[in-house]
């Protein structure tokens, strides 16, 4: 990966540039710019044939000093400690944004799940609480799923924490099955909280959701979800969607139960009959009134934000948009949505399943949502509020800085509460 695009270096310039604008304390940006602790864990498994294969994992616990670590594990066969350390990062900004008692951490195993049996998952996953136990925990930090990791996987992520320490622990991994007390609403969480975000964008720009068109780079989870609730909640047109094979565009837009179907019988949405077939950089530069990147990282970068088309741009996935690119999508008055805001639904969602693990009382998805949307809002009209703020002092800032100046200041404020400087 090239220096540039190294995701703990944008991180930290992110951080920089909001600590300029700021003033913010040197001392305090001295403890802001690395993890407070990076664990490091080899995991034995013995695999189906016999063998004994010994795994990577991480664990980075960032900062809690406004409440315990939260932040997913990712199984991936590129996962690499600064990606650990830089969504550790983000997920620290994401919960200070959203104003939830938490910290941020992340987590992630070098693994590639494709070739893994059942059986083989489930040993890896105990396998890495076994490492992390003394470092885990309701009250310490709180792990939950992400890329290529399940439900089924933080149940028994739960199930090994238990036995550990002798007595059911289900508020020590949210993401959880239903059946042992995740949360409803939770599985299409991330991408619910991001059409809240949508519908207020919307809103400020003039756009109709009912006559907008969209394109959203990526199927997973998140863009699976998007897809059917930007349909669902406002009638909207979804014109392109891809995955990481190409991607599709159809002027009068796609239907969901066709994609799922082109998706299954030919394994990827190229399949969808009488579309056009289109790369992913074709479908970041449609002629659309909202892009929504639900992939990976560093997808919009210098080389392509002079020629995205959309208005408003809603970052679904983690870090799709670079440093670079948000100055010249700035300039260009693209309505940038920041990652931390868009995509924070999933955690504090998970907030609610740990709240209501700890308390043994359980809402309905109504409740879920409607709490949800309570504060998507306010943390959406809390970055609006600071963009005004800047500008009436004569300095225009784009979401992303607005975002990250509330959360830094969350942060720092709390730790300066503390006496950690």
């Amino acid at each position: 990966m090239a220096e540039e695009l190294n995701p703990f270096k944008i991180a930290q310039e992110q951080l920089d540039a909001a600590a300029e604008l700021m003033n913010l304390d040197k001392q305090a940006l001295a403890i802001l710019r690395e993890p407070m602790r990076t664990l490091i864990v080899n995991i034995p498994v013995k695999m189906d044939d016999g063998s004994t294969k010994t795994f990577t994992g991480f664990r980075v616990q960032y900062n809690d000093a406004r409440g315990p670590g939260k932040g997913g594990i990712r199984y991936h066969p590129q996962e690499s400690l600064d990606t650990v350390k830089a969504l550790a990062a983000w997920m620290t900004w994401k919960t200070a944004l959203a104003n939830i008692p938490y910290g941020g951490a992340k987590g992630g195993i070098i693994c590639d799940t494709k070739t893994m049996s059942e059986s083989e998952l489930e040993k890896i996953s105990r396998g890495y609480i076994r490492a992390l136990g003394r470092f885990i925990g309701p009250d310490v930090d709180i792990p939950a799923p992400d890329v290529y990791t399940t439900p089924q996987i933080m149940a028994w992520m739960m199930d090994e924490y238990s036995k550990l320490v002798g007595k059911n622990e289900f508020g020590t991994i949210t993401g959880k099955p239903l059946e042992v007390w995740g949360s409803e609403g939770r599985s299409n969480s991330t991408a619910m909280g991001g059409m809240y975000i949508m519908r207020e964008a919307a809103k400020l720009k003039g756009i109709d959701l009912k006559n907008a068109k969209i394109a959203i780079q990526g199927f997973g989870n998140a863009g699976n979800f998007a897809f059917d609730l930007a349909k669902r909640l406002f009638g909207s047109k979804i014109v392109a969607i891809s995955d990481s094979q190409g991607g599709v565009y159809l002027e009068d837009g796609l239907e969901y139960d066709k994609l799922l179907k082109a998706k299954k019988e030919t394994g990827s949405v190229q399949g969808y009959e009488g579309a056009e077939k289109i790369t992913n950089e074709q479908l970041l530069e449609s002629d659309v009134d909202i892009l929504i990147p639900a992939a990976i990282e560093n997808q919009v970068t210098k080389d392509n934000a002079d020629k995205i088309k959309a208005k408003i741009l809603l970052e679904l996935a983690n870090g799709p948009v670079t440093p670079e690119a948000d100055n010249i999508l700035f300039e260009r008055g693209v309505f940038d949505l920041p990652d931390f805001l868009v995509n924070s639904g999933g955690v504090i969602v998970s907030y609610f399943e740990w709240v209501q693990n700890i308390n043994g009382y359980y809402w309905d998805a109504d409740d879920v949502y409607a709490k949800l949307d309570r504060i998507m809002t306010r943390s959406f009209n809390d970055v609006i509020n600071m963009q005004k703020k800047f500008e009436s002092n004569g300095k225009k800032i784009n979401a992303r800085m607005a975002a990250y100046i509330i959360a830094v200041d969350r942060v720092a404020k709390a730790m300066k509460a503390r006496g950690w400087y």
